[in-house]
Order: structure tokens, then C-alpha cells, then sequence
């Protein structure tokens, strides 16, 4: 018995955070009808993340898991398709595109790859459970929450030192916690944190669990050189050790940086090396890894890849049955 070939989408969409939901919205209301699917995280960072106050549009903030769900309502109004699970191979050689999703084959004339990076955790107890609670991986979407408190910064490279920095702006009290005794950050980095009179460092130390109920309320600490071991009280708990992009089904099928980021054909723009296949959000910014740079990042691609199916006149709607579940 011959298998009947699995429909050809017009886009997939892998991803459903800021980027991948706000192409799926544009893509939608251009009648591509595309299938979305929706990652192991389903609704990106913001899903676990609690109240957001600088998306524009919502002046007394709104809770990150209720604008995921918006978004998504939003596309689905418009024909957006969703699928749970994850994209586990994909094949850009030939056309249309091959994508296995939890096993089961698609096909795609477009893909559109907003799948996000990952924030490294340090694995301890108490870190997952208050995420959102206290514990957070972006200083620059919670800082505010922080006012007049004390709090910490695990890490030690560039990244931690401008988390440090700018919580200084909000925070009582803001202690580094780093394993080494010295910073990897740049100099001129370390120069200005060192100096910022608001700012401490707890040097040859892990933060070994992260304590609180409903909330962060202390810290377990460990120092190896010494072995002393204590608790510190704190609200808030930034952890900038890194992101890792989620990417790995693309290796040796589009280009990457050295940390595993996907790298635009050209600067600014959402195409690749692969015509057909088109990048937003955390999966190449590094940089902001705001939700609102993501929801730009998504309309971009979304109307790059509405433009190339124009131009090479592939447009056509996908075969029913294709349903949201």
C-alpha cells in the first residue's frame, strides 16, 4: 500500500513566544494559513514569567502567560494552525522542506524559525520552583520589581556585570556571586562594576539553593576555598550565566555563530542562506532578547516569507484536517 504524501503548508512556524506567535498573526492574515508548532516551552520565556510592564499597549502591565494567550487568540481568529510538541529533525536540502514534528512528517514551501534561546539555570533546588517568583533571567524586564530590595547576580562575564549595573538603578542592594576569584568581563566592564559603590562581590562561591514559599526570601551559599556555607536574605535572584539558542537541528544546514545562534544573510534583515527559511527573536538576537524586539523580529519574517512566496508564485492553501490541537 502506497502512504499519500504528507500536504505541503505553505509556512511553518517553529516557535510559539513573542516572535513566533507575532508571525503567525501576519502570516494568517496574509491567508497562508500557517502551522505553528509550539516548542517543549510552549509560549517562550514569557510563559513563565509573571507580570510585564514594558509591553506597549498595556499601561498597568498584564501577566506574561495571559499575553501569550492573547497572541495566540489573535492568530487563530486570523487561520493560524497550532501543533504541541517540537520540531525533532529538519531536512533544507531540497524543496519543499522536510520537518519531522514528535515523528510525523510535514512539508513546507517556507519556514519561518523563531524557536528561541534557552537561560542556562544552575540546576539547584528552589530555582525552577520561584521562577517568576523572585528568580529571574532578565534584569532589563524585571529590574523594576526590585525597588529598594536586595538582591543577587549569579555570574561573572559581561552580561552579569550590565545586569549587576542596572540593577543598581532599582535596587537597595545588588551582591555578584561568582565561582571564581575574578571576573571573565571585559575590562572596561568589570572597571565600571567594581567601581559602583552599590554593588558587592562574593568572590570563590555557588549559590547551592534559592529559599522562599510563594516568593524568593533567601539564598544558600557556598564558599570553596573556605567551605563556609550560609544563608542570605534576599527578594530577587538574576541569574546571567547565558542563553543557549535553540538550534541544534540546524547545524550544518544554516549558518551559526560561534555560540550557536542563527546569523541572517544580511544584517538586519530575517533571510538566510536558504531561501525559504527565515529567522526571528532569541534564535539570533543576543543582544536585546526583549518581547516587543521579538514581536518585530516576527513580522519581519513573516513578511519576508509572504514576499518570496509571491515571488516565486508557490502560494497555495493548505488541504483540510490541518486542525489546531
Amino acid at each position: 500500500m502506497t502512504e499519500t504524501p504528507a500536504a505541503v503548508e505553505n509556512v511553518i512556524i517553529l516557535g510559539s513566544g513573542c516572535a513566533g506567535l507575532t508571525a503567525a498573526i501576519y502570516a494568517a492574515r496574509a491567508n497562508l494559513e500557517p502551522l505553528v508548532v509550539m516548542g517543549v516551552e510552549a509560549g517562550g520565556q514569557l510563559s513563565l514569567t509573571t507580570e510585564v510592564e514594558n509591553y506597549p499597549g498595556f499601561p498597568e502591565g498584564v501577566m506574561g502567560p495571559e499575553l501569550i494567550d492573547r497572541m495566540r487568540r489573535q492568530a487563530q481568529r486570523f487561520g493560524a494552525r497550532f501543533v504541541a510538541g517540537d520540531a525533532n529533525a529538519v531536512d533544507l536540502s531540497s524543496r519543499p522542506f522536510a520537518i519531522q514534528i514528535e515523528g510525523e512528517p510535514h512539508r513546507t514551501r517556507t519556514l519561518i524559525v523563531c524557536s528561541g534561546a534557552t537561560a542556562r539555570m544552575l540546576g539547584v533546588p528552589g530555582e525552577k520552583r520561584l521562577l517568576g517568583h523572585g528568580v529571574s533571567t532578565c534584569a532589563t524586564c524585571d529590574g523594576a520589581f526590585f525597588r529598594d530590595q536586595e538582591v543577587v547576580v549569579v555570574g561573572g562575564g559581561d552580561s552579569a556585570m550590565e545586569e549587576a549595573i542596572f540593577l543598581t538603578r532599582f535596587a537597595r542592594r545588588v551582591v555578584v556571586v561568582h565561582r571564581r576569584d575574578e571576573l571573565r568581563a571585559s575590562k572596561i566592564m568589570q572597571e565600571r562594576a567594581l567601581a559602583n559603590p552599590r554593588i558587592e562581590f562574593l568572590w570563590n562561591t555557588y549559590l547551592t539553593e534559592v529559599l522562599g514559599g510563594n516568593q524568593v526570601e533567601a539564598v544558600r551559599l557556598w564558599n570553596h576555598e573556605t567551605d563556609e556555607r550560609w544563608e542570605m536574605k534576599v527578594e530577587g535572584v538574576f541569574l546571567a550565566i547565558g542563553h543557549v539558542p535553540n538550534t541544534e537541528i540546524f547545524e550544518n544546514q544554516l549558518r551559526m555563530d560561534a555560540q550557536g545562534y542563527l546569523v541572517p544573510k544580511d544584517p538586519g534583515r530575517s533571510l538566510t542562506d536558504v531561501e525559504g527559511v527565515f529567522i526571528g527573536g532569541d534564535v539570533h538576537d543576543h543582544v536585546y532578547r526583549q518581547a516587543v524586539t521579538a514581536a518585530g523580529a516576527g513580522c519581519r519574517a513573516a513578511i519576508d516569507a509572504e514576499r518570496y512566496l509571491e515571488r516565486v508564485g508557490e502560494v497555495s492553501q493548505p488541504t483540510a484536517g490541518a486542525t489546531s490541537r
